[in-house]
């Protein structure tokens, strides 16, 4: 016997998973884990459920109707960690967020206004607001368009996330250390907070260039192992406790940019290198560039004003983020993060886990 839930799989940003109303799941904290871990499938290559055997294509988006009073529908994001059997809830994604619009109109959570719809969604993750702006002409979801973002092929309607106060989403402030860098391991870092916790460090200092390819620095261990103890060391500096067995901070190398943009990336999640950037690990990325006296400083080429156009370079192409900035020039403040992203729907219908995993009355 199996128990069929109700879903929606998406491709939200660079990233794929399935989507789900949060009445469709278990109350329970630990049951419903089990469950998700049964629909993505168990073990490294989670041939058994509907997980791709990589970290971007294992995710899970938890939708509701919200319950505060400042947003529209809450979004709880989940990652089931490949190989490992288990979930976590610590980090936001704001690639899988890209299709929680969509989603929830689909789903009748939201009425859709003709034209653009705008849909303010609080990420329970951190407790922060995002405002999604979503292509809906005639009051339904479309998901074509000219909209072009890199590591995704063709275009789509375009989806503009509007991140509202994303400092210290999970360690409590911007700069979690209280420093613009710090040291570890005879190693310069800056680590911060805008949305995603990240550890940003000088190619350079680890001898490699921040030009590589993927798969080169994947296939480099003594790289990989030496992140992991500069990150299992920062973990307890930035409020984020043990990180051994979750997938924050993430690490990123950065170097001068090449193509035109402003900094170069390679990022790490934490284990595997990513074949671009997640949309809040290149807000926090951008914004550490433009913070004097952190180890961005004299590798970003960095735009003067108060609204600065920034485009993060990684293995696949290119991420823009707008970033609305106040304060002053020794100590700029982020107001607003606005991205580039789009969406589309794959399939709805239902997913069956083992009835042995949960027989759908919990």
């Amino acid at each position: 016997m199996q128990t069929a839930i109700r879903c929606m799989a998406m491709r939200g940003g660079s990233s794929k998973g399935l989507y789900f109303r949060a009445e469709d799941l278990p109350a329970d904290t630990s049951l419903r884990d089990r469950v998700l871990v049964a629909a993505m499938g168990a073990g490294a290559r989670q041939i058994d459920g509907a997980g791709g055997a990589h970290p971007l294509t294992s995710k899970i988006a938890i939708v509701s109707p919200s319950r505060s009073g400042d947003a529209d529908i809450d979004y709880l994001f989940a990652q089931v960690v490949v190989g490992e059997n288990r979930v976590d809830t610590t980090p936001n994604c704001g690639n899988m967020l890209a299709g929680v619009g969509a989603f929830a109109v689909e789903n009748g959570l939201v009425r859709a206004r003709n034209g653009v719809t705008r849909i303010r969604v609080r990420m329970l993750n951190s407790g922060n607001l995002c405002e999604l702006e979503i292509s809906t002409p005639g009051g339904a979801v479309s998901y074509d368009g000219d909209a072009r973002i890199d590591g995704v092929p063709g275009t789509s309607a375009p989806v503009i996330c509007n991140y509202l106060d994303v400092a210290g989403s999970a360690c409590g402030s911007l700069l979690p250390t209280g420093n613009a860098t710090d040291e570890a391991d005879g190693v310069a870092v800056t680590c911060i907070d805008n949305g995603m916790p990240v550890v940003v460090l000088r190619a350079e200092d680890l001898g490699r260039t921040g030009y590589e390819s993927r798969e080169e620095l994947d296939g480099d261990d003594a790289l990989k192992r030496g992140l992991e103890a500069i990150r299992l060391k920062l973990g307890p500096r930035m409020n984020l406790g043990d990180v051994t067995d979750k997938v924050v901070p993430k690490m990123s190398l950065i170097a001068p940019p090449r193509a035109g943009g402003h900094v170069c990336t390679r990022t790490f999640i934490p284990h595997d290198c990513h074949a671009a950037i997640g949309v809040l690990g290149a807000v926090s990325v951008a914004t550490a560039c433009i913070l004097p006296g952190s180890v961005a400083d004299g590798i970003a080429r960095v735009p003067d004003g108060s609204v600065r156009h920034m485009s993060v370079e990684h293995p696949s192409g290119e991420f823009s983020v707008t970033l609305e900035v106040g304060g002053t020039r020794a100590r700029p403040t982020v107001l607003k993060a606005g991205l580039l992203r789009t969406a589309r729907l794959i399939m709805r219908g239902n997913i069956f886990v083992p009835a042995d995993v949960w027989d759908g009355n919990a």
